[in-house]
């Protein structure tokens, strides 16, 4: 009996362990892939070249890897999911833009880790595991195209395909400090592509060289020889880098990378791009769900706009699968399945009409949109914030951006900050690709000087960030004085503050506005902070005298004005209050 039991064990084992070798070899996913992008290695090799005299293919010597959504004729498309792998054949025909790609010269070497069902921006994957990070392995790499952002990020290939709904390429192109490009909607053609959510679905690709990025895109486009054009206007959308987690690094960079507008003509624009969406898209005023007094209620609201829809054609495309089969799907998944009502349906569509003719006006043909990426660091592997909707919708903001209205967009590393990647991205117009591909080729050279340059500094890049950032947060609080806007001046000199506390100028400034708000004591402490600092700051003695008088501090007023007309004398502002003050209190 127990010779029987044992052998059946057996049987049941070498049963067990074909299972495993047969799924294995289904799915060619290799034990140990590199960082663990990869599920399957391959090959894809390009045609021979042409005879002389004819060019030869245009990336010729460049090799790729794809997101696992993209078929490949003889292979399986897992989607992300085992069990979506179990229930699906193999493909019979290969991708239309591999096809390209590999016509155009490049070999493709393998299929990359994807979301599950490509649905999420997190990076991490319970079936084939969480590709890491080459750039901070302690955190995840961004999806849902993980795998292709870390392939181009370790070095293993020169440029990758990825799948972007909501932020698929950018997100880990960001996480994984890479360049990402997520061209127009529909200017790339998705034959052979499994459908996420096709009004937000776009074809995009990473790359760590910008001349990469360029030619794999001018194939995808194809876009005809035609000489590079140079953009007219940046906007900056200062609310936007206001919300982000490392506002101090990335305003340092865009500080040192934004004077190259002068040698090449450009002019710098500042938008605040909440209020600017607010006055142009009315439907987002349908989606504001309790945040119409947020900050950010427009940004927010978009983004669940974004969300809806994508959730609405995902079940389309899915739920029959899903309910069929029934798959232990991941609960970020059917968590947000739930029915939405026709009219938020309704609304959101019409949301990405509205956005789209918004940016269309504000960039026209020759200009940028400059904005955070993403909000901050990218989150420790098996953070809770992952599976926090507070997370996802602060996350999906501004990808909503190009997702909804169709424009194009390129994240461009900018270097570290507290061992995190840190990047911008650049928004042009829906159908401005060449345009916003050429901008990154002509400025991304400039941009990583001032990184090199910041890295190689004797001075601390901390505190050469702090000061920067502290100028810039000085300038903002004095075009608020100008508007008489008393407490945003305060809070930006404050900032200013935080970020340097040893410039006089700060704290008077500041003393300026709480003289206007009647706040007599903080201008009084303030001025004392300047002058402690700076003994010659004339302003500091001229406004400690005004808050002193009106606190009823008479003698000590004269003192100070009469300090500050020693150090100017002419000044007119000191010699009448001490006239006025003497009269008065002789």
């Amino acid at each position: 009996m127990a010779s029987s039991t044992a052998a059946n064990l057996w049987v049941l084992l070498g049963l067990g362990i074909a299972g495993v070798l047969l799924a294995a070899k289904r799915l060619r996913r290799p034990a140990r892939p590199d960082n663990g992008a990869f599920i399957a290695r391959l090959e894809l090799l390009p045609p021979p070249q042409p005879p002389p005299p004819q060019a030869r293919h245009p990336l010729t010597g460049l090799c790729f890897a794809i997101a696992d959504a993209f078929h490949v004729s003889g292979y399986i498309t897992s989607f992300g999911s085992l069990e979506w792998a179990k229930t699906h054949d193999a493909a019979t025909q290969t991708s239309l833009v591999v096809s390209s790609l590999v016509d155009g010269g490049a070999m493709c070497v393998g299929k990359t880790v994807i979301d599950e069902m490509a649905f999420s921006i997190h990076g991490e994957n319970k079936h084939f595991g969480t590709p890491t990070n080459p750039a901070a392995p302690d955190r995840v790499p961004g999806g849902c195209s993980s795998g292709s952002a870390v392939a181009v990020a370790a070095g293993i290939v020169d440029f990758s395909l990825g799948i972007d709904t909501i932020g698929g390429v950018r997100v880990p192109g960001s996480y994984c400090g890479v360049l990402a490009f997520r061209p127009s909607h529909a200017v790339v053609p998705n034959n052979g592509v499994i459908p996420v959510a096709p009004s937000l679905d776009a074809i995009g690709w990473f790359a760590r060289d910008p001349s990469v990025l360029r030619r794999v895109g001018h194939l995808l486009l194809r876009l005809p020889y035609a000489d590079i054009r140079q953009p007219r206007h940046f906007y900056i959308a200062d609310d936007c880098f206001e919300m982000s987690k490392f506002l101090l690094a990335v305003n340092f960079l865009m500080l040192n990378f934004f004077p190259l507008r002068i040698t090449l003509g450009q002019v710098l624009g500042h938008v605040n791009l909440e209020n600017y969406l607010a006055s142009r898209i009315p439907s987002l005023r349908n989606n504001s769900n309790g945040h119409g007094d947020s900050k950010f209620s427009s940004l927010l609201a978009l983004s669940r706009a974004m969300q809806f829809l994508h959730k609405h054609e995902f079940k389309d495309q899915h739920m029959e699968w899903i309910n069929s089969v029934k798959p232990a799907v991941d609960a970020c998944i059917v968590g947000n399945l739930s029915d939405d009502g026709e009219s938020t349906i309704n609304n959101s569509q019409d949301a990405r009409k509205e956005v789209r003719a918004a940016l269309g006006a504000l960039l026209k043909d020759d200009g940028i949109l400059v904005i955070p990426t993403v909000l901050g660091c990218p989150p420790k592997l098996n953070a809770r914030e992952l599976s926090s909707q507070d997370y996802n919708v602060q996350t999906s903001c501004l990808t909503s951006l190009a997702s909804m209205s169709g424009c194009c967009q390129v994240t461009v590393p900018l270097g570290t900050h507290d061992k995190c990647p840190v990047s911008v991205s650049l928004i042009a117009r829906h159908g401005g690709d060449r345009f916003l591909l050429d901008t990154i080729q002509t400025i991304h050279a400039t941009i990583q000087e001032q990184v090199d340059a910041l890295a190689k500094s004797n001075v601390s890049s901390k505190q050469a960030m702090s000061e920067e950032a502290a100028e810039a947060a000085k300038e903002k609080g004095n075009i608020a004085f100008k508007e008489k806007q008393w407490q945003k001046a305060i809070n930006f000199y404050t900032e200013a503050i935080k970020l340097n506390n040893k410039v006089a100028t700060y704290y008077s400034n500041r003393a300026a506005a709480f003289l206007e708000l009647a706040s007599y004591r903080q201008a009084e402490a303030d001025c004392t902070s300047a002058i402690d600092i700076d003994p010659k700051i004339v302003k500091a003695y001229l406004r400690r005298g005004t808050a002193r008088e009106m606190l009823g501090y008479y003698k000590e007023a004269v003192d100070d004005f009469s300090h500050a007309l020693v150090l100017e004398p002419m000044n007119k502002t000191a010699g009448v209050a001490i006239n006025r003050l003497k009269k008065l209190f002789p």
